[in-house]
């Protein structure tokens, strides 16, 4: 068979959906009047901030020596928080473009997605891109490829994906090394695709994007999705180009879509296999591996009144989106909302951004936290999401929290500052390599390796690194384990009550810092009453931070236009005795905006 299935892999902003443009260009998929930049990023949150947030495929035909060939490339994100979508589309897949920026050279997310496709045993295409700028170093950038590949220098190939360069001859090196599609392992007892990705229609219910594994699905097909046991008809299929096109069928190794016509977004889940009901008995594909969300945070509706429409959108984005997870959840300040799970803090931010513009919801964001493992004296474990659902002390054993592996790649001249900047954040130094360039001194570059506690990178490690390293640094990591972990509950006491929106899980040494910074957040914004305000941050019954609002006073004397002292002193006391009876009862309520202000990131 001529088809040829292969992704393109990359760091951020190494030139992946230029190059996607330019495959396009040149093969005639999309005309010149159709084309425009980053024509395979379909969202705007994607055009506007230049970063792709979804895999998405496209089917190029391509005519060598007489010859038609069918080309299926899928293009995938490059950020660290978005690697579900990578091992996804590398399942899909025989080859894969491994592509590095000619001026930035192999970088942190370069060498994790190269990991990845290797685990899947695909054919690895090294490419240098962006050898048209000044500042390019393809000499160097070529002995890194070699060295980390192992490959020779004549195969690692030049391009430049802005002026077109190299690409017609990647092209012919795609259709030459990358292997047919017909060459996968194959049962031939029946039909099985395997899903990789889904969206949810209006009109027509759940999309599936396959992969055909073996055998053909026709429009109007029985199909049978394995996982959930759920029977549908085909309403259409075909492909991508990249816009949807319908075709009479989908043929053995060949990559398009399935209108399912589902309308529960639940019955379609990503991994699934897909097979015609006549051939149900044929064995699943193994699927994927179940992505684990790190980062939790709350997502609530600021007017009460959205959350169906909240509930409705985490539904379906969770149906094109499968490292995204949800569970309800209720706050006593913020009403009902979910408690939701990320892969990162940028995979938060998109996904906020997404709710927000395709679901119109004005949305509230707690404050982000890990999930930790808490083991109970009678040696049960729990995984906690929330500091509420922290047991009693008494019960408590230990407290364990995940561990990541990072890797940061940077000149050698920043070695100190990040070396500094890891061991304030409670990290284990590991060890260091060099990626042997022709660079020599301070511009040869290394690979750092460090163990961390996943909390210390997660508010603003990336953005300190890229200050201490003048830019220059980039950062993957995975979770490796979990580890004990001295943590403890810091709880807010407003006018002698708990709020329990407020309390947090913190590192025990820095109790008294995170509760100072609370308690004056608070003074600062919450309105004074007619009595004093007692603020406090403790950790169980020991108050690690306090501060005081004082009492509104209204001038009882003004009335009084002459007389006797007495009378003021009369009036004054039964001010201070009413203020004491207030103060004994008084209670505080704390306006959704002091709440923001004290739940945002």
């Amino acid at each position: 068979m001529n088809i040829r299935n292969f992704c393109i892999i990359a760091h951020i902003d190494h030139g992946k959906s230029t190059l996607s443009d330019r495959l396009l260009e040149v093969t005639g998929t999309v005309s010149k009047r159709e084309m425009k930049e980053q024509m395979l990023d379909q969202m705007d949150i994607e055009r506007e901030r230049g970063i792709t947030i979804k895999l998405q495929p496209a089917r190029m035909d391509y005519v060598l020596d007489g010859t038609q060939y069918v080309l299926n490339l899928i293009d995938t994100p490059g950020h660290v928080d978005f690697t579900y979508e990578v091992s996804r589309s590398l399942a899909a897949v025989e080859g894969a473009i491994l592509l590095v920026d000619a001026t930035q050279g192999i970088q942190a997310q370069t060498l994790a997605n190269l990991y990845l496709a290797l685990e899947q045993n695909l054919t690895i295409i090294p490419v240098i891109n962006k050898i048209d700028l000044p500042s390019a170093r393809p000499e160097e950038v070529t002995q890194e490829l070699v060295h980390l590949l192992g490959c020779k220098e004549s195969d690692v190939q030049r391009v430049s994906a802005k002026t077109g360069e190299g690409v017609k001859e990647l092209l012919e090196i795609i259709v030459s090394v990358v292997p047919p599609a017909s060459t996968r392992e194959k049962l031939n007892e029946g039909t099985r695709a395997l899903i990789f990705d889904s969206l949810y229609d209006e009109y027509r219910g759940v999309v599936a994007y396959i992969r055909v594994i073996e055998g053909s699905i026709k429009k109007g097909d029985l199909v049978l999705l394995k996982q959930t046991n759920t029977k549908t008809e085909a309403l259409d299929v075909g492909y991508f180009r990249p816009r949807f096109v319908s075709a009479p069928a989908l043929e053995e190794g060949e990559i398009g879509y399935i209108v399912t016509g589902l309308k529960e977004v639940k019955e379609c889940g990503v991994g699934d296999t897909i097979t015609l009901t006549k051939t149900s008995q044929v064995p699943a594909l193994p699927g994927y591996r179940a992505a684990v969300p790190m980062v939790f945070a709350g997502l609530f509706c600021r007017e009460g009144d959205q959350f169906p429409y909240l509930r409705d959108g985490v539904e379906k984005l969770k149906l094109n989106d499968a490292a995204f997870s949800y569970e309800p959840e209720h706050s006593p300040a913020l009403g009902y909302g979910f408690r939701c799970g990320f892969l990162g803090l940028l995979h938060l931010e998109i996904i906020q951004e997404r709710l927000k513009r395709e679901y119109n919801l004005d949305l509230i964001v707690t404050t982000p936290s890990v999930a930790y493992t808490v083991i109970l004296q009678n040696g049960k474990k729990e995984i906690i999401h929330n500091p509420l659902e922290l047991p009693d002390p008494s019960q408590l054993d230990r407290i364990q929290e995940p561990w990541t592996k990072v890797d940061i790649i940077s000149p050698e001249q920043y070695l100190g500052n990040i070396m500094s900047l890891v061991s304030e954040k409670k990290g284990m130094y590991k060890n260091t390599e060099y990626l042997t360039g022709t660079a020599t001194g301070s511009d040869r570059r290394v690979i750092l390796h460090f163990e961390l506690p996943l909390a210390s990178i997660l508010v603003d490690f990336y953005d300190t690194l890229k200050s201490v390293s003048s830019g220059y640094a980039s950062l993957n990591y995975e979770v490796i384990d979990y580890r004990d972990a001295d943590v403890v509950r810091l709880d807010v006491i407003v006018a002698e009550e708990r709020v329990d929106s407020l309390a947090t899980i913190v590192y025990r040494d820095q109790a008294f810092y995170v509760g100072k910074k609370i308690v004056n957040a608070l003074k600062e914004s919450l309105p004074r009453e007619q009595f004093e305000i007692k603020l406090q941050a403790a950790v169980g019954s020991k108050v690690v931070a306090a501060e005081r609002i004082s009492a509104l006073r209204k001038d009882v004397t003004a009335g009084l236009y002459g007389g006797d002292v007495s009378r003021k002193q009369k009036l004054l006391a039964k001010q201070k005795k009413g203020k004491k009876r207030l103060k004994a009862s008084g209670k505080v309520e704390i306006p959704t905006d002091t709440f923001l202000k004290l739940l945002r990131r």
